[in-house]
């Protein structure tokens, strides 16, 4: 399995090389469906979306689909997924892509889907790859006010550590380095804490910090 699990996107070079490196062939010939659900809650302003997706299109990939789970149904969202090269989910709200990507079933899908595929990840859609989606009820209030109807604190699995965005970023005050050396006394995995330059590259059961950012890594064995 290749992810590529990223706090703010495609937001520096040394990112976009570890993306071209999981995905093996020249962008130009490369595939991607963009899942934007994660922030469809998301109240305000989405200059941010935006932002992401712009990055994204400065890769001159052969082709950009947009597929929101949450607006089509499966015989139609499936197909579209199946026909490209990288999965890249958004950021937004964790537990709104969680809902929907269990009531979907593309969650039972994944697996299936990434033997072939690299899943790609911005905040929200890096954090459903955890083992669960909160680290507590205070890492909740960080990230999210609101669980939007998901009531279960799991995640995906397909890691088997933590990944949390947004290190010592401005909209994210609490997420700082004191928080995070706080909530490692109660959990046993690692925890990974990427500002907005950073990433983690997986392949297999190799992992990799990559970026030009800063970053913390708790609970390392």
């Amino acid at each position: 399995m290749k992810l590529l699990l990223t706090s703010g996107g495609i937001t520096n070079k040394t990112i976009k090389k570890a993306l071209a490196d999981l995905v093996g062939k020249p962008f130009n010939k490369t595939s991607l469906a963009f899942i934007p659900t994660a922030a469809n809650v998301e109240e305000g302003d989405k200059s941010w979306l935006i932002e992401d997706l712009s990055n994204i299109k400065k890769l001159k990939l052969k082709s950009i689909d947009i597929v929101d789970i949450s607006a089509l149904p499966k015989e139609m969202w499936l197909p579209r997924l199946e026909a490209v090269d990288i999965l890249f989910f958004s950021g937004g709200v964790t537990p709104h892509l969680m809902y929907w990507l269990k009531k979907s079933g593309l969650a039972d899908l994944l697996p299936k889907l990434l033997k072939t595929r690299v899943y790609a990840g911005i905040s929200a859609g890096s954090m459903v790859t955890n083992p669960t989606i909160a680290l507590g009820n205070k890492d909740k209030k960080i990230y999210y006010e609101k669980w939007f109807g998901y009531g279960s604190d799991e995640g995906l699995g397909l890691v088997n550590f933590y990944v949390r965005p947004h290190l010592n970023s401005r909209f994210f005050p609490n997420a700082n380095n004191a928080y995070f050396a706080q909530v490692a006394k109660n959990i046993k995995e690692p925890i990974y804490a990427l500002d907005d330059n950073m990433a983690i590259k997986i392949v297999g059961s190799k992992v990799e910090v990559v970026g030009e950012g800063k970053y913390l890594i708790l609970n390392s064995k």
